[in-house]
């Protein structure tokens, strides 16, 4: 069983290192996106490292943009036409990181091969609700040019509703935007949006397509009955606001009590130790390097 971790990133290469020495296993890869914005040259190094490697095509991300789901999409691409074939495509950002031992992850998954694992509520919920404007009106989010707000308000004052074109049913999740995929999903969601212009298109104006774009492709697919709903990611959302809170030391407790295999998200320059002590847990306090053959413990997971 192998995984290919996809990783999105823009700052922070010491912590970036860290994460990638965390996900160390000898049958499985790393694969970074750097944002085109983030000078390279400091994360250099990692490409050293066994089994990692960054996507050749890099994009300029906008937080909301198309270009965060692009940029995920460039990554699987390259993914799928690497000569090792891959059980999972794990995506990730540069503030998550592991909170159970490789083994556990890895044997988790390996129960489940052939699903893939997504966080998602049907259009007809209280969330899509709350946020069904990032569909039917404009988003100039990806574009920067003077006056592209004012645009942006005059086209959705004077426009008709936009729906998307050919999704009969939406899903989404303000968690969703990271998940597990199957190769099987992954070549899905690539094909089908290469095969729609008018849905590429339309995409390119909404908002947080990321959280919503994937899911509602393979929800209205074949694929659908290998889709659980559950990203296995561990956030907390008590601070309210558009993003998870960033656990500190004193998340540790739930942390730990969660049957989640990863946790977002984490700050190495506000608690360092938090990170320490996950390490400690999962590996005996010792960083695993990436080609390591180092055995782990085992532990049952839940659905």
């Amino acid at each position: 069983m192998t995984i290919a971790h996809l990783i999105l990133a823009h700052k922070s290469p010491t912590q970036l290192e860290r994460l990638v020495q965390a996900l160390a296993y000898s049958q499985d890869s790393v694969f970074i996106h750097l944002d085109l914005k983030t000078d390279y040259q400091p994360f250099a190094k990692l490409a050293l490292l066994p089994n990692v490697h960054f996507i050749r095509r890099r994009l300029d991300v906008k937080w909301g943009g198309y270009s965060l789901t692009q940029a995920a999409l460039e990554g699987m691409r390259e993914i799928l036409r690497a000569p090792v074939k891959y059980d999972f495509i794990n995506l990730l950002s540069g503030e998550d990181y592991p909170i159970k031992p490789a083994a556990v992850i890895r044997d988790y998954l390996a129960q489940h091969i052939g699903s893939s694992f997504m966080a998602y509520q049907p259009d007809s919920t209280v969330w899509w609700h709350h946020n069904q404007r990032r569909i039917t009106q404009y988003h100039f989010t990806d574009f920067r040019f003077r006056g592209r707000y004012f645009f942006q308000r005059l086209l959705n004052n004077l426009l008709p509703t936009r729906k998307a074109p050919p999704l009969s049913i939406l899903n989404g999740d303000n968690t969703g935007g990271w998940y597990t995929l199957s190769p099987e999903c992954a070549a899905y969601v690539i094909d089908f949006i290469d095969n729609h212009p008018k849905l590429r298109r339309f995409v390119k104006y909404t908002w947080g397509s990321d959280e919503f774009l994937l899911h509602s492709i393979l929800l209205n697919s074949p694929l659908a009955p290998t889709i659980i709903n559950n990203n296995l990611r561990y956030m907390n959302w008590t601070e309210g606001g558009s993003s998870p809170k960033v656990l500190t030391s004193d998340d540790l407790p739930a942390i730990q009590a969660s049957p989640r295999l990863y946790a977002r998200k984490f700050d190495l320059t506000l608690d360092a130790s938090v990170l320490d002590k996950l390490d400690e847990v999962n590996n005996g306090g010792e960083q695993v390097k990436m080609g390591s053959d180092k055995s782990y413990y085992s532990l049952p997971l839940p659905d």
